[in-house]
């Protein structure tokens, strides 16, 4: 058997402290504000624990013998690489990839810095101990973990260190036999509201003096001292699954992780005080390229869907054959099938790391800066392609059932391929992809959740195989001179 929604749902009545809209919130799978975000990820476990899917999603945990998700397998070959990234793309479909925090994100970055321990075993082997024993319980008990890697916005201009409030950054302010103990804020818990567990760690470079910033633990949702707050829920202003298909279901929340004093045990602390290795964690290992692996065969998913979209909406608008309809929709699928070929493209040309198969790191760096424009493209094609459309529908399905509006309804919205219902149901789908509160966030989500563009263009730069470009040049060059019989003068600066 592998873990299902029912139990996912019990894991999370664990007196969490979460707030939204001025209160605590008793218990976050039945609140309004994240029901059904909450469900859809319980239809996750659902869907892995049905007999027909165990096979495609799950493997036998080679330390508890239970079937857990594939996510959390360290692939040794290309044909393992790829069936885990197929059970990825399952899960995916699921939310027609809007959940971009599910659990096999954080569980991805587990497994790549698992896959680097020899990293940890020179950095320091208790902290090894700590991620090789952490890795075994997580994968077992099939967690559902998000993380917090970035700092609170303040005063951008200065480090972790030098805010005016010390204690603004989650740092280490105690430490003893147990553990060390924690305290100040972290964000964005992208999902944190609907997890086990929290990785918290840092991602922004740091400073001589910044070490108590310098840390990377999980911590149960749970423990003493840990609260989150919410942002506005989305699900909550959703009148209706009909009205806002997406927002009502696939709204994972992102919150504010405050830390007050919050004791976590030295099992569970992989990075203490190390500024080198705050930044070698993610790189030195392959962290950093099996979590972003993930995201863009999320992204790649989900593209197809707007993709589909922008189709149909051209369909039902009867503007599907326009030249320069087909024009925009031959370009949009180019660049959607350009991120499904790097996808591939990572996996050919992945590499071997220690006794592993892991997907190459400059292709992916390649797929992060081109899905930043990509994303936003795609939403603004699929603005032009419905027009007014999307704004002009009923307030509500309510609409339908009153006999005025709904006369009005049949005279108004109208379309050769579709009925009035057929084409409201679309048109509001289209607005709450990409128009409506959630689909905002989607767009600046996807714009910004890899980095900033000169953090994501950084990391191509520094990866790319430069010497391999180079060398055909400098070959080329070599096959030349100066015309037999020219002398060389020397330079006047010389």
């Amino acid at each position: 058997m592998a873990k299902d929604g029912k139990a996912y749902l019990s894991s999370l009545r664990d007196n969490r402290t979460i707030y939204i809209d001025g209160r605590k919130i008793t218990d976050v799978t039945i609140d309004s504000n994240f029901r059904g975000a909450i469900a859809s990820a319980a239809r996750l476990y659902d869907y892995q624990a049905a007999p027909e899917n165990l096979e495609q999603m799950t493997f036998v945990s080679p330390t508890s013998g239970e079937r857990v998700n594939l996510a959390w397998q360290l692939p040794k070959t290309f044909g393992d690489l790829v069936r885990r990234r197929h059970a990825i793309e399952r899960w995916s479909a699921l939310s027609c990839g809007m959940i971009g925090r599910s659990p096999d994100h954080v569980a991805s970055t587990l497994a790549g810095l698992r896959m680097g321990l020899a990293a940890f075993q020179d950095y320091d082997p208790a902290r090894a101990a700590a991620l090789e024993s952490y890795f075994q319980y997580a994968r077992d008990n099939d967690l559902f973990l998000s993380y917090v890697i970035i700092n609170p916005q303040s005063d951008k201009a200065k480090s972790a260190g030098g805010q005016p409030d010390p204690h603004l950054v989650a740092s280490v302010v105690d430490e003893d036999s147990e553990g060390i103990t924690i305290r100040g804020a972290k964000m964005l818990a992208t999902s944190g509201i609907m997890a086990n567990e929290l990785l918290v760690s840092g991602f922004q470079a740091l400073q001589a003096g910044d070490e108590a910033y310098a840390f990377t633990a999980v911590v149960p949702l749970g423990t003493k001292g840990l609260s989150l707050m919410s942002r506005r829920s989305y699900e909550q202003s959703a009148t209706s699954m009909f009205d806002y298909p997406l927002s009502s279901r696939f709204d994972e929340n992102d919150a504010v992780v405050y830390f007050d004093d919050v004791k976590i045990s030295w099992d569970r602390v992989f990075v203490f005080k190390d500024l080198k290795m705050a930044q070698a964690q993610w790189h030195d290992t392959r962290a950093h390229v099996f979590q972003n692996y993930q995201c863009i065969v999320r992204l790649m998913v989900k593209l197809r869907f707007l993709l589909g979209l922008a189709r149909k909406i051209a369909e039902t608008n009867n503007i599907i054959n326009y030249p320069q309809v087909r024009e925009t929709l031959g370009l949009l699928a180019a660049k959607v099938s350009n991120i499904e070929a790097l996808v591939i493209a990572m996996e050919l040309k992945g590499e071997s790391f220690h006794e592993f198969y892991v997907p190459d790191r400059s292709m992916l760096c390649t797929a992060q800066v081109t899905a930043q424009t990509t994303y936003p493209e795609v939403v603004e094609a699929i603005r032009s392609l419905s027009g007014g459309g999307m704004i002009m529908v009923p307030s509500s399905y309510a609409d339908f059932a009153t006999p005025e509006t709904n006369v009005m309804i049949h005279k108004t919205q109208r379309s050769p391929v579709a009925t009035s219902e057929q084409r409201v149901k679309l048109m509001k789908l289209a607005w709450d992809a990409v128009g409506s509160e959630f689909g905002s966030r989607h767009l600046q989500y996807e714009m910004f959740y890899s980095g900033a563009p000169f953090v994501t263009r950084g990391n191509s730069f520094r990866f790319f195989d430069w010497d391999g470009v180079k060398r055909p040049v400098d070959q080329f060059m070599g096959s030349y001179g100066l015309p037999d019989g020219h002398v060389n003068l020397p330079d006047a600066a010389e």
